[in-house]
């Protein structure tokens, strides 16, 4: 359904969610299916952002991978805990699931169609094709207008956490043809023999140097003289890595660790990795490739990759702003305002960071936004559960520094006793958060 109206209450029963990307699109989907009436507001592709080119909802701007899907890997344990609870973003992914290795990676396209065609068709959810730039005081309301907030909202958001937004760069690795790569000098291979879901460009130590210099040498975007730069450590450009150090590189994305060169034999001296982007293995992307590089330097430096020579790309890398509020002053672990608490946040812009973190946030808004509409507690998830972990860790970080956060293991209780293998002891403490879900989530 489709309708223009100003954002406001129309019965007591009623959930405004500002954003349809992974988060709103999540938390729009578990209050719908708790009897709420949803009127979800999304602003493309009436006013894009810099990284978006559709309107499509849980539209991936960087890679298309979900990251790891194994338990013994705390994102793969975030996603087991959503499906469990009826995420529709991961019943999207998985149903769009392309060969990515041990990783979960999606055709894009057809993942965001699927998205937007469950929650559009959804009975009890409103869409509304518009740009919120108040946030409603008179009814319930989850925001998660993404880490590209408008400046008119983020304005707003400002004004709303009597605090100054944080902000740091994100970077969108390019993407190739795949009949455009010169396939006699790329093997296929995902490291540690699991697999051939992933173009390999082997580069000796010569080819690797030479390499490294040209990504250091060449032309930047500049940022503009009033934003300081900040980069968020988990996802660096590539030039940013590069110029780390001559070995950092190697060290990094580069990493040849676990491949095999099928011709020589030989392990590389270090490797650029290229993942599927799209069902039918048209596109690839770089893995760990973001970058601010001008396009033409984009070409002309990552067509000295062996095997990109004459690679054509569908996409070059892109750097943008993203938003998001310092959680831990202004929110509780129910994802509720400590000083409104009919007012929820969800997504990248509560400091959470990655895809399947941003949908998982989306999912205790949802939960926790229905709950009050309909007159019973907010849940607090259990500290046990990734869920449960990621929402106190952003709410009651006692960090110097607050930064955006990866669910890791790290979070989560530490277990008992002493382990040698490290896989057993991440898959035991993916068994205890599974059955400190299970015990929790009857009733949700």
């Amino acid at each position: 359904m489709m309708e223009k109206s100003p954002v406001g209450r129309t019965n007591e029963m009623d959930l405004t969610i500002i954003g349809a990307g992974l988060a709103g699109s999540e938390a729009a989907w578990q209050a719908a299916e708790r009897g709420i009436s949803v009127r979800l507001y999304e602003m493309r592709p009436e006013q894009m952002t810099p990284a978006h080119k559709t309107g499509d909802f849980a539209e991936l701007v960087c890679s298309n991978s979900l990251r790891a899907a194994a338990l013994e890997n705390a994102v793969g344990l975030l996603k087991e805990e959503m499906r469990r609870l009826g995420s529709i973003i991961m019943a999207c992914a998985d149903a769009h699931r392309i060969p990515a290795g041990g990783a979960l990676a999606v055709d894009r396209e057809g993942f965001a169609r699927a998205v937007t065609e469950a929650v559009t068709s959804h009975p009890r959810i409103t869409v509304i094709r518009q740009e919120v730039d108040t946030i409603p005081n008179d009814t319930s309301v989850i925001i998660a207008s993404g880490p590209l907030t408008s400046d008119r909202l983020t304005a707003a958001i400002k004004e709303l956490t009597g605090a100054e937004n944080l902000y740091f760069y994100d970077a969108a690795a390019p993407i190739v043809y795949a009949d455009t790569l010169d396939m006699t000098k790329i093997f296929r291979a995902s490291r540690y023999g699991r697999g051939d879901d992933y173009l390999n460009c082997p580069l000796g130590e010569a080819e690797y140097f030479a390499f490294r210099e040209a990504l250091v040498q060449a032309e930047k975007h500049p940022l503009a003289a009033f934003e300081e730069k900040i980069l968020f450590e988990g996802c660096l450009p590539v030039e940013e890595l590069a110029e780390r150090g001559p070995m950092t590189l190697a060290y990094g994305p580069l990493k040849p660790v676990g491949l095999t060169d099928p011709r020589t034999g030989q392990q590389p001296y270090a490797v650029v990795q290229l993942r599927q982007d799209d069902k039918d293995g048209k596109l690839f992307n770089l893995v760990g490739f973001q970058t601010r590089l001008k396009w033409p330097e984009q070409q002309r430096v990552f067509r000295q990759i062996p095997g990109l020579e004459t690679a054509d790309f569908a996409r070059y890398g892109v750097m943008h702003r993203n938003s998001y509020i310092e959680a831990r002053k202004v929110l509780r672990p129910t994802l509720q305002m400590l000083a409104q608490p009919q007012i929820f946040f969800a997504g990248q812009i509560t400091g959470v960071e990655g895809y399947v973190e941003s949908a998982a946030s989306g999912l205790v808004a949802g939960v926790n936004a229905a709950r009050l509409l309909q007159g019973r507690e907010p849940v607090v998830f259990p500290a046990e559960t990734a869920h449960g972990a990621l929402c106190r860790y952003i709410t009651t970080s006692e960090a110097k520094s607050f930064q955006p956060m990866n669910i890791t293991y790290g979070l989560l209780p530490s277990l008992p006793g002493r382990y040698q293998d490290k896989r057993e002891k991440n898959r035991r403490c993916s068994e205890k958060a599974l059955a400190a879900l299970g015990a929790f989530s009857p009733g949700l």
